[in-house]
């Protein structure tokens, strides 16, 4: 992976930290998960590198490969961390981690296995809002699919590795158990990704 490819992945996981930042800020879900959008619009938009969107397509030829995307994976969270460090700083630091906190503690709380489902069905969401951009013709659906996936997911209650990652970034909530829940919810949203792209290929 270039160096410019990985500043991307830095940008994706940034971008995706503020869309996490607005839906921490806001005490409507409905509202926060539209706003939360905002973050994948400008991933998309800007053409960076966002694991969760990455993922689905490895089974593609001349797609990232299992090196890339691991690059991609540490660029991410180096973005969050950077915009969570960033946030502690300010007035509303606070109040925001707070909230980060309580997500943290309920993921924390929960099995493996149910991280797991949770973290497949996100990435059912994300392709949803991914490839609806890369492929339908019309403008309308392109931005459309962003919002519904973003929405989906969130509303849903699901686990999205690189969200996950700027909350446990702003809790400050680093343990053994974190990191391998992380690494859970990572494994299904890969799982999640890569064989909903593979089904819908093969019904086309």
């Amino acid at each position: 992976m270039t160096n410019k490819a990985f500043v991307k992945s830095i940008m994706a996981g940034f971008t995706i930290g503020l869309g996490g930042l607005i839906y921490l800020s806001l005490d409507n879900k409905v509202i926060g998960s539209a706003l939360f959008s905002v973050g994948l619009f400008v991933v998309l938009t800007f053409g960076f590198n966002l694991f969760t969107g990455k993922v689905c397509y490895t089974i593609d030829k001349g797609d990232p490969s299992i090196p890339d995307m691991i690059s991609i994976w540490v660029g991410n969270f180096i973005g969050t961390l950077i915009l969570a460090l960033m946030i502690r700083g300010t007035r509303v630091g606070a109040a925001v981690a707070e909230k980060a906190t309580a997500l943290c503690e309920v993921k924390n709380g929960d099995s493996y296995l149910s991280l797991f489902l949770l973290g497949i069905l996100c990435n059912i969401f994300i392709f949803i809002a991914v490839d609806e951009f890369k492929n339908n013709s019309h403008e309308l659906g392109k931005y459309l699919g962003i919002f519904l996936g973003v929405m989906g997911f969130i509303l849903a209650g699901t686990e999205h590795c690189v969200a996950d990652m700027f909350y446990y970034n702003m809790a400050f909530n680093y343990s053994v158990n974190a990191i391998i829940k992380l690494l859970v919810i990572t494994a299904g949203n890969t799982v999640g990704g890569i064989c909903i792209n593979y089904v819908c290929k093969k019904i086309k």
